[in-house]
């Protein structure tokens, strides 16, 4: 049993056009100062990172940040980037920036029920997100990763909740989210660049446009499987330089579409679906657990393994 995937999605544009270098140079000036204007900070350049050991664990940080496939193979299970839902390298307000991620941490997190360091934050990353493993406390791909989250957040002022932190709210649509109507929002705006079938796209044997399901795609315990997040994500920062174009009405009919779709299991998975939702899954913004096209989303049947990782990745960063 399969669920169909046939039909474009409008996220597809969205999450990929991340891993592009340098992508805020083709964005509209307008749409750039839109997506910062909520954040008076600024974070340094790159030219500002300094010489020395120090320095070379920040630039160690970034590659992994843009290319952890290939950085951190080892805790990687998909072909995702980090850049992929933080855009322009962790940089940009309004997409989840490093810098504000940094100086609010530690925080308690309902998710694992205490008080997460900000490494712990970035183990889920991996775990979830990258659909692979957690790289133990101290590991040098953490130490590396933290270190360029510490350059990025440079002269801000420790806060929970920093302006451009996140991704900006969005109000609830005026009628429930439909599926098809997403379906018909991501072939409008999303697939030139995602694929119809969601998958992602190559060129010359590298990943372009990331897969937003399928087997190498984030996990059902990733935070962008959240349709709130997804749509708020979407409203903000796609299609790729002209976020801000869909209604909150097609963010939240198109993050319904994507999220709706076969993707990895939820490393917490129990053994039972309807025990897994009971337990981790139990809201509105989950379709975990729901029947799309007569399958159980998450039903082992139908569902890719959690926590993927490359038989001969790499153990140490850089490799």
């Amino acid at each position: 049993m399969t669920i169909r995937t046939s039909v474009p999605v409008a996220f597809a544009s969205l999450v990929a056009l991340g891993s592009l270098t340098d992508w805020t140079a083709h964005l509209p000036a307008a749409h750039a100062a839109e997506a910062n204007d909520k954040a008076a900070f600024v974070p340094p350049p790159e030219s500002a990172i300094p010489q020395g050991k120090f320095g070379d664990e920040v630039r160690l940080g970034e590659k992994i940040f843009r290319e952890p496939g290939m950085h951190a193979a080892a805790y990687v299970g998909n072909d995702l980037r980090c850049s992929n839902c933080h855009l322009d390298a962790g940089r940009l307000a309004g997409s989840a920036p490093m810098w504000g991620a940094y100086v609010s941490y530690p925080a308690y997190r309902s998710k694992n029920g205490h008080v997460n360091s900000f490494e712990e934050r970035l183990q889920g990353c991996f775990r979830f997100s990258m659909n692979g493993k957690a790289p133990p406390l101290g590991d040098p791909v953490l130490v590396a990763l933290e270190s360029y989250s510490f350059f990025l957040a440079k002269g801000l002022p420790i806060d929970e909740a920093p302006p451009g932190r996140g991704f900006p709210a969005l109000p609830k649509p005026d009628t429930k989210p439909d599926y098809n109507r997403g379906a018909q929002v991501y072939a409008d705006h999303c697939a030139a660049c995602h694929g119809g079938d969601g998958l992602g796209q190559s060129a010359d044997g590298k990943i372009v446009f990331p897969p937003l399901w399928g087997p190498r795609s984030y996990n059902w315990g990733a935070g962008m499987g959240s349709i709130k997040n997804a749509a708020e994500f979407i409203h903000a920062n796609m299609p790729l330089g002209m976020g801000g174009s869909l209604t909150p009405q097609q963010a939240w009919d198109v993050a319904t579409y994507v999220d709706s779709q076969v993707r990895p299991q939820d490393p917490r998975f129990t053994g039972n679906v309807a025990e897994t939702r009971a337990k981790f899954h139990d809201n509105p913004n989950s379709m975990y657990g729901q029947t799309i096209d007569g399958a159980v989303l998450g039903d082992p049947a139908v569902t890719p393994p959690a926590g993927t990782v490359p038989e001969a990745a790499a153990s140490e960063p850089g490799k």
